[in-house]
């Protein structure tokens, strides 16, 4: 099955940027630019305390809303989370999981990724599994080992029958904010690596429903050559996606390929 089957996603994350006001205006731009379309997914994921005012903006039209992170209790004295139920309350269709930065910054283990990855699925939220080495680990040689190891941690409990709503992100962490990119071809290398780990986690006809991202600095210059190899199925944008003028290139170069 050739990503053709499957539908490009392209999905923003905002980070640790924007207001709730400019995160609205950001929002309305990148409506009236890409939400026409649908041809190609699209979704962007702002703070939390930016989520209602842009619910409110992408609301009826064809663009998403995701979170960036969620707990995986549903309640309770977890100061400073957030549930599965209260991003639901807004209208929030997809939610990022496990980021290189919550990894790093946050100390979240693959275990805690798997808690939140099935209470997302459970709440009708689809999950953006994030997944991806160190440069250290490049270097090392250890990428198939380490994508293996977060992947399968990740989906522990996980089925087939979960495969529609499930997405990976492939992140390069020595590629995020510094500039270097992965080439197609190495990005493609472990996409087809992916892929393969989830036929034989989940069964090749679910597998080639999974959409698997990039998430390593894909900008308008880079998206058509990324877009172009068989196992990349859109993006997982950081700066990119600040700009409605940039996130939307990207979002017509996912576009283009669809026709």
């Amino acid at each position: 099955m050739s990503n053709s089957a499957r539908k490009y996603l392209i999905a923003g994350n905002w980070k640790m940027n924007l207001n709730s006001a400019e995160g609205a205006e950001l929002a309305k731009d990148v409506v009236s630019i890409v939400g026409p379309q649908t041809d190609v997914s699209v979704c962007v994921c702002p703070t939390f305390t930016t989520l209602e005012a842009v619910s409110q903006v992408v609301n009826d039209s064809n663009v998403s809303l995701g979170a960036q992170n969620m707990h995986f209790e549903s309640a309770g004295a977890y100061t400073g989370e957030i549930s599965a139920e209260m991003l639901r309350h807004l209208f929030c269709k997809f939610v990022i999981l496990g980021h290189s930065e919550r990894r790093e910054y946050f100390g979240e283990s693959d275990a805690i990724v798997n808690q939140k990855t099935l209470v997302a699925l459970a709440a009708n939220l689809k999950p953006i599994v994030c997944i991806g080495e160190t440069l250290e680990e490049r270097e090392a040689g250890k990428v198939n080992e380490v994508i293996k190891t977060q992947l399968e941690g990740a989906l522990v409990g996980v089925t087939a029958a979960d495969a529609d709503a499930l997405v990976v992100a492939y992140e390069p962490v020595w590629a995020i904010g510094t500039g270097k990119t992965a080439t197609p071809e190495m990005a493609e290398e472990v996409h087809a690596e992916i892929r393969s780990l989830l036929a034989s986690l989940l069964g090749a006809e679910a597998a080639n429903k999974v959409r698997i991202l990039y998430g390593g600095s894909m900008k308008p210059e880079n998206a058509d050559d990324l877009l172009a190899q068989p196992n990349i199925d859109g993006g997982l944008i950081g700066g990119a996606a600040l700009k409605a003028t940039s996130f939307a290139a990207l979002v017509q170069s996912a576009q283009k390929r669809s026709k």
